[in-house]
């Protein structure tokens, strides 16, 4: 559990800080925040028995892989203790931890459930307490009827629970903070929950975790009229090693010598740098061999597709350097 998004006031009360949380005043005492969190909010103690960690102390803007990992490390050392995991994380960084989790944890087979707030949990109006409570419930769902068994790493928001590395975040102060543009949703909050079974990860093959990440790697979006060569120029030389290369529609981008992403792109590759081609689109597919830059791009061994939020391809880039042999453009946990 990360307690960015928690703030205590003088009383020793707890409260979920406002966007993306921030540092306690004081020290960090898990017993005493548990203890706190269950009298504010009762009815968590009545859909499961609790225990709190305290992860860290950061504001989600500073959370990166490193933290990613060491989360995933005392998830799996708690793996055989528990039932199911809630992690309460700030808004800003929670889809790139999701995705993390969920392809470190890739077999997990247990339920894990990342939410948060927009507004602090003691404020009026505040979302705190129907997140957590919603949270819980889903991660606890296997319990109770119709017994559903959540195998997924996934984040529960404003009503509605997502696969976590299709999850991206889509408005900076609304409660509906959260949306999945490119998959179902695996649940909606109403009087009852409404379960998309059809929808849930099945888990297959053995737990295999993966704690390793290789975080030089950059987003680049292509913008009309930005030359690369310019913009980027030579990433190998400042020690990058993956690019996510963020094209147009399907996977297109400008042709031209003069436009200078063709003749950049073979450089970069040259380095031997990795190169995934996504697309600025939302939704949709990739289909860059439509297009004479996008066979271009092929040809020269940049991978394309399926389509990954950009949050979750930044990540799988990671993964895919410390490891060759995870195909980047195979799914490990319903990414694509």
């Amino acid at each position: 559990m990360s307690e960015s998004s928690y703030t205590s006031d003088i009383e020793g009360n707890i409260a979920l800080k406002r966007g993306t949380g921030g540092k306690f005043a004081g020290g960090l005492r898990p017993g005493a925040m548990l203890q706190n969190l269950l009298t504010a909010i009762p009815e968590l103690s009545v859909l499961a028995n609790l225990d709190l960690e305290v992860v860290f102390n950061r504001d989600s803007c500073r959370v990166g892989p490193q933290d990613w990992i060491r989360i995933a490390k005392i998830l799996h050392k708690n793996r055989d203790s528990y039932d199911a995991f809630l992690v309460v994380h700030g808004t800003d960084t929670m889809a790139y931890t999701a995705s993390a989790l969920s392809l470190m944890l890739a077999g997990f087979n247990r339920p894990i459930v990342l939410t948060g707030s927009q507004l602090p949990l003691l404020m009026p109006r505040s979302d705190a307490r129907q997140n957590l409570v919603d949270s819980l419930t889903c991660a606890t769902a296997f319990i109770y009827p119709p017994h559903v068994h959540l195998q997924e790493v996934a984040i529960c928001f404003g009503g509605k629970l997502m696969r976590g590395n299709r999850t991206q975040k889509v408005d900076s102060s609304g409660y509906q903070a959260f949306d999945s543009p490119t998959y179902p949703l695996l649940a909606t909050m109403g009087v009852d929950v409404q379960w998309n079974e059809n929808y849930l990860l099945k888990v297959q093959g053995s737990y295999r975790p993966r704690f390793k990440l290789d975080s030089r790697v950059i987003r680049v979006p292509i913008v009309p009229g930005s030359d690369p060569r310019l913009a980027y120029g030579d990433l190998a030389k400042r020690g990058v090693k993956g690019i996510v290369l963020e094209a147009f529609g399907v996977g297109n981008m400008p042709d031209t010598p003069q436009q200078g992403w063709i003749p950049w792109l073979r450089q970069q590759r040259k380095a031997g740098l990795q190169v995934y081609l996504g697309s600025q689109c939302v939704t949709g597919p990739l289909q860059p061999e439509l297009y004479i830059s996008g066979s271009i791009a092929l040809k020269m061994g940049v991978e394309a597709g399926p389509q990954m939020t950009p949050e979750c391809a930044v990540v799988k880039m990671m993964q895919c350097l410390e490891y060759p042999d995870i195909p980047l453009g195979v799914p490990l946990a319903g990414e694509m």
